[in-house]
């Protein structure tokens, strides 16, 4: 087991990562009160009972609330729903909620919590490789808009965060890749030797070490720059053109982590490009899907980083290193279609 610190003032909380966690969460959780469980139809429902039942044990009152699987959920008719149930059941500032799921289930989750009576405790137990190696920790919560993702929010810590591995083991293997996606994207921008971890060694026999490994590079960057005024933007390598094949294949079933590593290619230099490619393989990323690059190029514009015609993203010249680029979204897609169209 391990356990990390996000060392944030005031707002400084524990990431513990281990096996059989989830069934002693209310030694990591304060529970003794009114806690709404958030869960989702594609969670095993012995997760989300896990909790409440823990919530049981400490002496508080449990009420489990579950969203439809998906992003859809992630919506104002969401959000309303999740504190409808907290005002119907009578939630006040010293209750919380639990999140336990993945990405979706952690950014509505949170988001709720911080607005429902202007902020409320939060706790995360996310349940797949990709909200346990990035969107678990870190604060950022929201919900999307008219096909628009993340673009209502707020930046919220967790109180906890709890990362059971052994979940992991319901999972399918292209969620597992996709998730995976996200810890490759932590070791290109920030750390060769990681990167050279998940390159060369078997990944199942160092599932926990590339976890940790992830989340530590995401801790430290976080430490820096809590509100994304610089040093974090990095954690955005990928996602510019990611989150745009994401829009557009919205009816699709293509997952964040397949469009955030389709995203990442034309943002690698060449040499860069020649080590990345077979490590997407080596995880599972199906780099051969087909999308509408014009569409999807199109989504862009509407980016948080999109200010005035001109945008920022990250591009990595080397293996461990990056940097942030601000040019116009015209030059952003000149960059995009020489890789791409080649």
């Amino acid at each position: 087991m391990t356990t990390l610190k996000m060392n944030l003032g005031e707002r400084s909380y524990g990431i513990t990562v281990g096996r059989g966690l989830l069934a002693c969460v209310g030694e990591y959780f304060n529970l003794k009160r009114k806690v709404l469980v958030l869960t989702d139809s594609g969670v095993p429902r012995e997760y989300a009972s896990a909790v409440a039942d823990a919530v049981r044990l400490a002496g508080g009152e449990p009420c489990t609330v579950t969203v439809p699987e998906g992003e859809y959920s992630k919506s104002f008719e969401g959000l309303s729903s999740v504190c409808r149930a907290m005002l119907t059941y009578g939630f006040s500032r010293g209750d919380c909620l639990v999140a336990v799921g993945g990405g979706v289930v952690g950014d509505l989750g949170g988001f709720a919590a911080s607005v429902y009576m202007r902020g409320i405790d939060f706790y995360n137990i996310p349940t797949t490789l990709l909200s346990q190696v990035d969107s678990s920790i870190g604060g950022k919560t929201a919900i999307n808009l008219d096909g628009v993702k993340n673009v209502v929010g707020s930046f919220y810590q967790p109180r906890g965060v709890l990362v059971d591995i052994e979940v992991l083991a319901t999972l399918p293997k292209r969620q597992i890749a996709s998730g995976m996606t996200e810890a490759v994207k932590m070791a290109i921008t920030s750390d060769a030797e990681f990167f050279s971890l998940i390159e060369s060694e078997d990944i199942a026999a160092h599932l926990e070490d590339i976890i940790v490994g992830a989340l530590k590079i995401k801790k430290q960057v976080v430490e820096e720059d809590e509100r994304e005024a610089g040093l974090r933007k990095i954690l955005n390598f990928g996602h510019t053109l990611g989150h745009g094949i994401e829009a557009e294949c919205e009816m699709k079933g293509l997952f964040h982590g397949e469009c955030v590593a389709l995203g990442m290619i034309p943002m690698c230099a060449p040499e860069v490009r020649e080590r990345v490619l077979p490590v997407l393989n080596k995880i599972g990323i199906d780099l051969s899907y087909e999308y509408n690059l014009d569409r999807a190029l199109s989504f862009v514009s509407h980016d948080k980083k999109c200010r005035g015609g001109e945008i920022e993203y990250i591009v990595c010249e080397r293996v461990g290193s990056c940097k942030i680029v601000k040019a116009t979204l015209g030059e952003f897609e000149s960059a995009v279609r020489a890789v791409l169209k080649n």
